[in-house]
């Protein structure tokens, strides 16, 4: 099986961009690639196309919808998964090779892609080598590597680009950056994320499943796509892919995009230029899925005027021996906090934020950012707005005002690339048990013998990424 190389001239080309591009646009650079995007005004409407449009991916390509643009295309590797945006969309033309889609509807302006995460970063990179805006459900990548090399093509191109972490767009996440920079809760040095995930099956499942009979309806080649080749069987597909190391990306892949996200804007990580990520406590670690628990630990240095701050992730539960009842992992609750009071999202999802002065917490998108003990927030004045809102706080109207009105998305890939790269990281640490030094500015794991090869992976012949 060949190792795809990435291309060694699109990875070093995305080494030298630094991962402290923050929240702000970049600038654009001019366009390398074969095919620019087409320009479009305001008054008219983008024609999108969905790779992946059923389960989520009906959800994103009808909110296209709705927005009054036009649906042109559906693909999907399932056709029964997607008979509802068949149904609800009958003059979209109808697909299950994004390739054969792209290459043969030059008038595809934008495309939504919501499939396996193995599949993001192969259908976003032809999509915008071919001049598309992309709309990329999150993690944007499954691999620290295909992350850089998205932030990368995306700035040559110069399409518009969004991370589906919708929360981003939220006035929760603004609000609760704006009171961590003014100071309520002083200098930050802990923080702890955890979420109820996986809500999956076959975490810690530590062998190949049994061949099973594919249905009729499912190309499954082309759902395997990138990925070493395997039997079907229905705990892979449609729903359980998650847990699989070669298809998901685990509960870090699926929850930290969200729950991560008020940390990594409030706290600035995008500055830091370097990192360590070292696992603190694990249950059924394996080759093949994704642990049934994980406690993580990642360790920034000082940004600017920010402390180091080391920010703890938890995931997964497992059942206790005698009821049978879920035991969630969660972080020790500070002494000061009274046990009625919620922390998070009624301590499914969330996040604690420790500072030098008072505590914060927040829900699963940033949501509700108040300080703990409830008690502080009776005297507490709220700061100024100093971060813009998206109006009605809706993900797909901001990437497609940038595509009419250059505009750059809130969660560009400028943003969620490098955002993506430090949550992937962390994956690289739980698969394998290790420590790892990330140098943020390179792009290159410092403290292992092939660094290469440990950010990437194989990629079945015939499916790797056009280069």
């Amino acid at each position: 099986m060949d190792r795809h190389e990435l291309t060694r001239r699109a990875f070093l080309a995305a080494a030298t961009t630094t991962a402290a591009l923050g929240s702000a646009a970049i600038a654009q650079t001019p366009n390398t690639a074969k095919v620019v995007p087409r320009k479009i005004s305001p008054n008219e409407k983008v024609n999108v196309a969905a790779i992946g449009a059923g389960g989520k991916g009906l959800g994103d390509i009808m909110s296209v919808h709705k927005l009054g643009h036009n649906v042109v295309a559906l693909c999907d590797v399932d056709w029964d998964r997607c008979a509802e945006a068949f149904y609800r969309l009958p003059d979209a033309k109808r697909f299950k090779d994004y390739r054969n889609m792209l290459e043969q509807m030059p008038e595809i302006d934008a495309v939504t892609i919501s499939t396996p995460d193995h599949t993001h970063a192969p259908a976003a990179y032809m999509a915008m080598k071919l001049g598309k805006h992309v709309y990329v459900q999150k993690p944007l990548t499954h691999t620290v590597a295909e992350a850089r090399l998205l932030t990368v093509t995306a700035k040559e191109t110069g399409v518009m680009t969004q991370m589906g972490n919708q929360g981003h767009c939220g006035n929760g996440v603004r609000t609760l950056c704006e009171m961590i920079w003014s100071s309520a809760i002083g200098a930050v040095r802990e923080v702890h994320i955890w979420t109820h995930r996986p809500v999956w099956d076959n975490q810690g499942m530590t062998e190949p499943l049994p061949p099973m009979v594919t249905p009729e309806n499912l190309d499954w080649d082309r759902w395997i796509g990138t990925a070493p080749w395997r039997p079907y069987n229905k705990k892979l597909a449609p729903h359980d892919w998650r847990a699989w190391q070669d298809f998901g990306s685990g509960c870090l892949g699926d929850m930290a995009c969200h729950i991560m996200d008020p940390a990594y804007w409030a706290l600035k990580l995008y500055e830091a230029s370097d990192f360590t990520v070292e696992v603190v406590e694990q249950r059924g670690r394996n080759d093949q899925t994704f642990p049934i628990m994980t406690t993580i630990k990642y360790a920034f240095p000082a940004r600017g005027d920010m402390p180091p701050v080391d920010v703890y992730w938890y995931d997964g539960h497992w059942p206790d021996p005698v009821t049978g009842e879920k035991t969630y992992n969660r972080p020790k609750r500070p002494e000061s906090i009274p046990q009625d009071e919620v922390l998070g999202d009624k301590d499914l999802n969330g996040s604690l934020f420790i500072g030098n002065k008072a505590m914060l917490t927040a829900g699963e998108y940033g949501g509700e950012p108040r300080l703990v003990p409830s008690a502080l927030m009776k005297d507490y004045t709220m700061p100024p707005e100093t971060i813009e809102r998206i109006p009605d706080e809706n993900p797909y109207f901001d990437w497609l005002r940038g595509i009419t009105e250059g505009k750059v998305p809130c969660s560009n890939f400028s943003y969620s690339g490098p955002f993506t790269e430090m949550v992937q990281f962390g994956n690289l640490a739980v698969k394998s048990g290790q420590k790892l030094h990330w140098d943020n500015v390179n792009g290159v794991v410092t403290n292992v013998p092939n660094p290469k090869e440990i950010v990437s992976k194989e990629y079945r012949k015939g499916w790797e990424l056009p280069c």
